[in-house]
């Protein structure tokens, strides 16, 4: 059983927040928020500027944390924690979609309505984005494709 601690910026800028699809060759239409996985020794804050500028090319910098989400897939036993971050834009807003990994592959700006319309993850996004107020926690789910 493989464990992960990841994080994800919710950037907002002119009203939008920025959306990635992680899923390589365009498996999936799930989208959630950039970021990734926390390397030995490295700070959750330095792991998100890190995790944005390599997946977006955006540089930005980490605020408060406002939602903890965790997944899982039950057939590996892989389970994944995410504390997401809300963050802002310290540099232009254009997106170079240069993930190292080559796992991000679209990028978009999303209204809150457009959110809505989209398929991602975790559930209670849209809600805790703009929401505001104390940080949520989002139960565990069921990994999808």
């Amino acid at each position: 059983m493989a464990s992960r601690l990841a994080v994800r910026a919710a950037i907002l800028h002119r009203g939008r927040v920025l959306v990635v699809n992680a899923w390589p060759g365009h498996r999936s239409d799930l989208w959630c928020l950039p970021g990734g996985g926390v390397e030995p020794g490295q700070s959750l804050p330095d792991t998100l500027v890190r995790e944005v500028a390599e997946e977006t090319g955006l540089q930005v910098a980490p605020g408060a944390p406002f939602l903890i989400n965790e997944f899982h897939d039950p057939a590996s036993g892989f389970h994944q924690v995410e504390i997401h971050f809300r963050a802002t834009l310290t540099g232009p807003d254009l997106i170079t979609l240069a993930d190292p990994e080559g796992i991000v592959n679209r990028a978009r700006w999303v209204t809150r309505t457009d959110l809505a319309q989209l398929r991602h993850k975790p559930d209670s996004l849209g809600a805790a984005i703009w929401g505001g107020g104390d940080a949520h926690y989002d139960a565990l789910e069921t990994i999808v494709f």
